[in-house]
């Protein structure tokens, strides 16, 4: 199991730096590099409406992979995912400006941007069923929360290379060739995921429906049809984690910099401090879910996530370092509250056949609906010179439905769901 699940997190650290690395760099220099007519915040809402595709591009990937992951097996998911969003992410750093080319500079910029979104969709399902489909029962939720480390390590590998360029060399420097240094080394560290992971085995539950014929023919379509409900209610479920993540991320990244004259490299500090602490609860947080049940973990931090936002402008507002990572540390902790268990959660909502493609879409369409949507929609919002408490109003908003969503989900830990059977029915009258 440690083997199997160091391949899956080294995966999806790989894959996230892609996609993370994007983000960082819209929030700082492709609006001005992409879009140079525009104004200064009609730039940044550009640069952000390339990040936002990735995130339309996710469910398709899932869809795509998912049907690979359900009718020929978890282990070419693995490897294709990685391949596509390694190759999307070097091109990036290879697109010529707009003062270059042009208008094809940012249409190649979206078309790679969908690249990338399109392997990260099927990366999340591969790697998630790799760790479950393998795991003991009783720890389940320890092992499945491996790949959630993986954004973790993948933010806090594309911001250090971030930082330690804005660091080393000029404004200039870094505006004329240093943003692209992250985007090629991507190359690497995606042969080095396809080097670990070329001996991984497929999982026990496909090899048994590989042999009993139980293989889903049209997986996209019987979820779809049997189980939109539940499709849609996770995908809500999780948009406040997404919502959270990338308003602290990215949103309050280009925000401070813009708006409060904090330094590039102070914001970026501040962050990746913030998201380390997240990265250290997530297997703690899993193993609560093993023994207390997934649900209520989710129901306790959509709770703080929505109870937090207020006070995260306002810290945000002092543009204090410190308590600028107190308010990005205690919102991430609420965030990561519900998705250090989701690994273990979707998959077991889904029946094995179609287990690839449900969890990984409701996965993923929760991205669309609170990743996509947040650094554009709070970076409009915040356009003035009062404190962004509409931002705020927005993000309490959206942890709401998100609320309601997991309210309707049931608990699906196997030893938690026995063990209340077995309380219901020794409470039962004779």
């Amino acid at each position: 199991m440690l083997r199997l699940a160091t391949a899956s997190l080294a995966g999806t650290a790989i894959e996230f730096y892609d996609f993370f690395i994007y983000g960082t760099a819209a929030a700082l220099v492709l609006g001005p590099l992409f879009f140079p007519s525009f104004s200064p915040l009609a730039g940044t809402l550009a640069a952000f409406g390339t990040f936002g595709v990735g995130f339309l591009a996710r469910p398709l990937g899932s869809a795509v992979f998912g049907h690979i992951g359900d009718r020929y097996g978890r282990r070419p998911v693995l490897l294709g995912s990685l391949l596509l969003t390694g190759a999307a992410t070097v091109a990036v750093g290879c697109v010529p400006t707009y003062g270059s080319i042009g208008i094809a500079a940012p249409l190649l910029l979206l078309l790679l941007r969908f690249l990338q979104g399109l392997g990260l969709g099927g990366e999340w399902g591969g790697a998630v069923l790799l760790t479950a489909e393998h795991a003991p029962e009783r720890r389940r939720g320890l092992w499945s929360s491996f790949p959630q480390i993986g954004p973790s390590v993948g933010f806090l590998l594309a911001n250090g290379i971030i930082l330690a360029l804005s660091a080393t060399l000029t404004d200039a420097q870094f505006t004329s060739w240093g943003w692209r240094v992250p985007f090629w080394a991507a190359g690497v560290l995606a042969l080095a995921g396809l080097w670990l992971r070329r001996s991984v085995e497929e999982t026990p539950e496909f090899l048994a429906l590989a042999q009993t014929g139980g293989r889903a023919q049209a997986p996209l379509a019987e979820v779809v049809r049997g189980h939109w409900r539940l499709l849609l209610l996770t995908g809500g479920a999780l948009a406040v984690a997404y919502a959270v993540f990338y308003a602290v991320t990215t949103w309050s990244l280009a925000y401070a910099t813009e708006h409060l004259d904090v330094g590039r490299t102070t914001m970026l500090a501040c962050i990746m401090a913030a998201v380390a602490v997240k990265g250290v609860a997530t297997p703690l947080l899993g193993m609560l879910g093993d023994r207390y049940g997934r649900r209520p973990l989710c129901l306790i931090g959509c709770t703080a996530c929505l109870l937090w936002m207020f006070p995260l402008v306002a810290l945000l507002r002092t543009a204090d370092p410190l308590l600028m990572t107190v308010g990005f540390g205690v919102a991430l902790l609420g965030m990561v509250t519900m998705f250090s268990v989701a690994g273990a959660y979707l998959p077991e909502l889904y029946a094995p056949h179609i287990r690839c493609t449900g969890a990984a879409v409701g996965y993923n369409l929760g991205g669309v609906l609170g990743g996509a949507l947040t650094p554009i929609v709070a970076t409009a919002l915040a356009n003035g010179s009062g404190p962004p408490w509409a931002v705020a109003v927005y993000l309490t908003g959206v942890a709401l439905v998100s609320l309601a969503c997991f309210a309707l989900l049931p608990e699906t830990n196997p030893l938690v769901v026995r063990t209340r059977a077995g309380t219901a029915e020794a409470a039962a009258p004779a």
